[in-house]
This record gives C-alpha cells, sequence and structure tokens, in this order.
C-alpha cells in the first residue's frame, strides 16, 4: 500500500486549503485513515482519523470545527478541508492508513502567514 499527500502550499491566516491522500495498492475502505502533523520543533500530532466502514470522523481538539476529513472510495482518495487555518496550522501534514499495519505516506508542507 502506497500513500500520497498533496495539496500543501502557502497560504494567509484565514484562508483554506484541501489536502488530498491518493491511497494505491489496496482500497481505502479497508482502512482507518488519518491525518497528521509536524511542526518543526514538535511531536508528530493527530489531526484527523476516519474509520473504515462506515466513516466516522473523529478530530483533534486544535482543529475541531475548522477542519473536515472525507473520503472518495470511487477515486481511493482521503482529503482534509482546511478552513479559517492559522499560523499554528504551519506544519508537514502526512496521511496514514492502518489495517493492522500502518502506513505512511510523505509529507506535504503547509505554511500559514500571518
Amino acid at each position: 500500500v502506497q500513500l500520497q499527500a498533496s495539496g500543501g502550499g502557502l497560504v494567509q491566516a484565514g484562508g483554506s486549503l484541501r489536502l488530498s491522500c491518493a491511497v494505491s495498492g489496496d482500497t481505502i475502505s479497508r482502512y482507518g485513515m488519518a491525518w497528521f502533523r509536524q511542526a518543526p520543533g514538535k511531536e508528530r500530532e493527530f489531526v484527523s482519523f476516519i474509520r473504515l466502514g462506515e466513516g466516522r470522523t473523529y478530530y483533534g481538539d486544535s482543529v475541531k470545527g475548522r477542519f473536515t476529513i472525507s473520503r472518495d472510495v470511487a477515486k481511493n482518495t482521503v482529503y482534509l478541508q482546511m478552513n479559517s487555518l492559522k499560523s499554528e496550522d504551519t506544519a508537514v501534514y502526512y496521511c496514514r492508513g492502518s489495517r493492522g499495519k500502518i502506513y505512511w505516506g510523505k509529507g506535504t508542507q503547509v505554511t500559514v502567514s500571518s
């Protein structure tokens, strides 16, 4: 299973970005899919998770109400819609798939200017 994150970039505070995580090698409906992020000098932080099957979603406290995780099974892609971005959202964002084993994609840089 391979994961490829994309969609990062530079955005002003208050703006929006949508990250994508394209998965190959298996279907995403069989996996719990998550987004994590890591800012310079900090530990990797949980952002959001979508369960396999029914797709129940979960969010870290710092992004609740601003970020939305979703998936398109036909495109085998998971998304993270990020609204009302803040400078503290600046980080490298990683997608992760889990089904017994854990699979990480390479990250995509998000930079929010204040």
